[in-house]
């Protein structure tokens, strides 16, 4: 069966059957392979993971590393603005998500007492709060508007801000130069400037927070003279970036999925207590961290095949998610099924710190959206949704909408 998969000389990023949908490229693979062999625009022969099974072993096998300074990580499209790998890249302090433990285990642990399922629930009446404002904001703006700018990208800002102690009228500095990192086709210098904008403006942050410290997140992490001045940088810059760009991507993709699926939104709509399940589905069903990096550091038995070391393995989040053999009718946007065990939060040591932070914006911001904009539509043509197959997040760059009434 395997002999009549071909393996894939790149990545396959055009989403091709649906904005929502994998590319249809990666969906055979899965069907015919799902570990297969995959080459790489610079010449590596490394591995395209796609199976939910595998991919969720890869995750909890430690064999799998996440270092980037012990072996080269080559990139698996072409980045014409990028230099090709030739050595392992230095490991940055601070940025545990590219760590294995014990130094992974030791920065984790400062943080997992601020990201508790029950410090989330204490957090969760204020982040209504903080939904509930934009969505007045939104609904005193004169339509079309995108939602992206005024509403998805906006209340995870907000809230991330006010968790860290990052001032939100700072806002342009960490949107902007997040954005340019997460760009794939952009030059080393280009990116490396937009990361040393980035983390200039942390390493001052932070440096006054442990002269100073005051009611947030990064003062606690200042109080602790364990860690550096480097490994705080280098945390703050990990919870910034993942605690604005990933949800702000999954409410505006959510809802453009909402918007092209009115029967949902209608029953959504007429049942709020269905909101829960949906936020699981979508989840799944969008995924967008559609794809994570791993290196194997010995050879490795996964899926039936021999993964040898020093092998770059791409892990395909979303068609795990979409792995007919793990969920019934997988390409369809069901609320009422249990979505539970998707990976779009990873699996094994390194499952998002802030998935029920996550969670609990997600059920504020479609929750609020439906009940304030019962006419909410687009404001183009669908096919006219620019999407973000240019970065390493998914998504959509603005979403236009319109709406012809509101909600109290």
């Amino acid at each position: 069966m395997t002999s009549t998969v071909p393996t894939p000389h790149g990545l396959p990023l055009d989403r091709d059957a649906s904005p929502f949908d994998p590319p249809s490229a990666i969906t055979r693979l899965r069907e015919g392979r799902p570990v297969s062999p995959m080459l790489f625009p610079d010449g590596h022969e490394g591995w395209l993971v796609t199976g939910y099974d595998a991919v969720r072993q890869a995750m909890a096998d430690a064999r799998f590393s996440s270092r980037q300074d012990i072996g080269i990580l080559h990139l698996p499209y072409e980045t014409p603005g990028m230099p090709a790998m030739t050595e392992p890249s230095p490991q940055v302090p601070g940025v545990f998500i590219n760590m294995d433990p014990p130094d992974h285990t030791r920065l984790r642990r400062t943080l997992t007492g601020a990201f508790t399922v029950k410090r989330m629930r204490q957090l969760e009446r204020h982040i209504t709060e903080i939904a509930e404002r934009q969505l007045e904001h939104l609904a005193n703006l004169t339509p079309p508007v995108d939602l992206v700018r005024e509403f998805a990208l906006p209340v995870p800002s907000l809230v991330i801000c006010e968790m860290l102690g990052v001032p939100y009228a700072h806002r342009e500095n960490f949107q902007v130069n997040s954005a340019k990192i997460l760009v794939k086709d952009i030059s080393l210098e280009d990116k490396m400037a937009a990361y040393n904008e980035l983390t200039g403006y942390l390493a001052e942050l932070v440096t006054g927070k442990r002269a100073a410290p005051a009611d947030d997140l990064l003062s606690d992490l200042a109080r602790n003279d364990d860690l550096s001045v480097e490994e705080l940088v280098g945390m703050a810059f990990v919870l910034l970036l993942a605690g604005h760009e990933t949800t702000a991507n999954m409410l505006a993709l959510g809802t453009f999925a909402l918007l092209e699926h009115p029967d949902l939104a209608a029953e959504l709509r007429a049942d709020p207590d269905l909101l829960p399940g949906a936020v699981e589905e979508f989840l799944r069903h969008l995924a967008v961290v559609d794809f994570l990096y791993r290196y194997a550091t010995e050879d490795i038995e996964l899926g039936g095949e021999t993964i040898p070391e020093g092998s770059t393995v791409v892990l395909a989040l979303l068609a795990a998610n979409r792995d007919p053999r793990r969920f019934d009718d997988p390409d369809a946007l069901d609320p009422h099924r249990n979505a539970r065990g998707h990976m779009s939060f990873g699996h094994g040591i390194h499952q998002c710190l802030g998935q029920q932070l996550a969670r609990i914006e997600m059920r504020a911001g479609f929750g609020g959206l439906l009940r304030r904009f019962p006419t909410l539509r687009l404001a183009v043509p669908a096919a006219e949704v620019r999407l973000r197959t240019d970065m390493n997040i998914y998504g959509v760059h603005e979403l236009p909408v319109t709406w012809t009434d509101t909600a109290p």
